[in-house]
């Protein structure tokens, strides 16, 4: 695969994105994903740095999640804001990650993206329920490197 661009065609991102707004219905939660070719450093640090880059960690509640690939190095972070780890328990993202990675080594990426936009936006629904008057923070769009 050339281009990062590649990984999804424009019917599978927008399937993505709809996932994303179906999961935050429920949810003041806020998810991203974002996707790029290879991290070049470790995955969970760049989820980190992109975190902050893409101003996710500017949440009301602190409570953004997301969701990265490097797509050359077969590597995926849920990451989660402070809000999140401060109310959950620990492994808290293990069965969203389990429901990914079963898609992904199938080679299904757009449907383990999917499911895991899902399962997080469920997960999230416990700990941080939609109240009235909440509004959609961050971009549903993904996000590429």
């Amino acid at each position: 695969m050339s281009k990062v661009e590649d990984f999804l065609s424009k019917t599978e991102e927008e399937e993505i994105i709809e996932a994303i707004r179906i999961a935050e219905l429920n949810t003041s939660g806020e998810i991203r994903v974002h996707i790029e070719r290879t991290s070049k450093t470790d995955a969970f640090n760049r989820a980190l740095e992109l975190f902050h880059y893409l101003k996710m960690d500017n949440t009301k509640e602190q409570n953004g999640v997301l969701i990265y690939v490097a797509v050359e190095d077969k590597t995926f972070v849920i990451y989660g804001d402070k809000g999140i780890n401060d109310a959950v328990p620990e492994k808290f993202w293990d069965s969203t990650k389990d429901v990914m990675q079963t898609h992904f080594k199938a080679g299904n990426f757009k449907q383990g993206l999917v499911a895991g936009v899902l399962k997080a936006g469920k997960e999230l629904e416990e700990h941080f329920p939609w109240e009235q008057g909440d509004v959609n923070e961050l971009s549903n769009e993904i996000s590429k490197g």
